[in-house]
């Protein structure tokens, strides 16, 4: 096997969640609440402490599930010893003129999946979307192959905690059906579940990866995830061969589960995308991106504006 999950000194990440999928609404409560107070130095408690439940309105265990989920979404980073800041993709989404503040735009869903399946950090994210051998699964299924991960990397983690991270993987992107017992609270669902990545199938507790083209997914996203990877796992290569950018864990054809046909369509417009930045080649057989000139986040913020701008979308006022 390869990827980071199978090499030496990978931390697995099984918790966190408090058992809660990201709910509208928390990304903006955490980012503002971060933003109002980054200013004041070592502001982490400030941000996280008991005063933030009364703040947020919500719960102990929500908070923490908001903080995490604040993080994962790379919209906030906690640096040591006690600071939390806003990153420039929270400044892009979520600031006084963020691009989507409300999530309503299926761009901002999209970075968000990106940021939560092709960072290794969450294990069962990453390898749920890179590594599950199959299209159809079961719920106990997914548990049982991920306990016998933990086993052979010697992974230390419960079953209980196991079965709760699958549980709020599933509920992060596919909608619970209809029940008379559910209540108010139970019934607001994971913004994620309008991407379409897993359906339920069946009424034996069955779900299905979604393979295929994604019309909502804009050209723009795509490239942002390709340099990100890029950075992350090739940082000193000149080129990105076809085969590691549909197949690599934590590729982009992976984390969005595109068939080969669907991440070729990308690529071959990626050129008119970028600017002339990234390019496509299949000169002599051999298929494979190029960098043209040193990236930086400045242009991959652009390409991210071009998803917006293409829908009509705005700046918030």
């Amino acid at each position: 096997m390869r990827g980071p999950l199978f090499q030496n000194g990978y931390t697995p990440q099984f918790s966190g969640h408090e058992t809660f999928p990201l709910r509208y609404g928390w990304l903006k409560k955490a980012y503002d609440r971060v933003a109002d107070t980054e200013e004041n130095g070592a502001n982490r408690n400030a941000c996280w402490s008991d005063d933030a439940i009364a703040r947020f309105g919500v719960g102990k265990n929500m908070v923490g599930s908001m903080r995490y989920w604040a993080k994962a979404s790379r919209i906030i980073r906690e640096l040591p010893p006690n600071k939390v800041e806003t990153t420039e993709l929270g400044q892009l989404l979520f600031g006084d003129r963020g691009r989507d503040p409300w999530m309503e735009h299926p761009t901002t869903l999209w970075l968000l999946h990106w940021q939560f399946a092709a960072h290794p950090e969450r294990t069962t994210w990453f390898w749920a979307f890179s590594h599950f051998p199959a299209i159809s699964f079961e719920r106990d299924d997914l548990i049982r192959k991920l306990g016998r991960l933990a086993s052979e990397r010697g992974f230390r983690v419960a079953q209980t905690t196991l079965k709760n991270d699958v549980g709020c993987f599933i509920r992060t992107y596919v909608a619970r059906q209809p029940s008379g017992k559910t209540g108010h609270d139970d019934a607001l669902e994971s913004p994620l579940t309008e991407l379409g990545l897993i359906k339920a199938i069946g009424k034996n507790d069955g779900f299905r990866f979604v393979r295929g083209p994604k019309s909502t997914l804009g050209d723009g996203v795509f490239a942002y995830a390709l340099l990100d990877f890029w950075s992350r796992f090739h940082p000193n290569a000149a080129t990105l061969s076809f085969e590691v950018i549909a197949h690599a864990p934590g590729s982009p054809g992976r984390v969005f589960q595109f068939d080969e046909n669907d991440v070729v369509g990308r690529l071959i417009v990626l050129e008119d995308v970028t600017d002339g930045a990234l390019r496509w080649s299949e000169a002599a057989g051999l298929k494979q991106v190029s960098r043209t000139i040193e990236l930086n986040e400045a242009m991959t913020k652009d390409w991210l504006r071009r998803d917006y701008a293409s829908c009509g979308w705005t700046e918030a006022a």
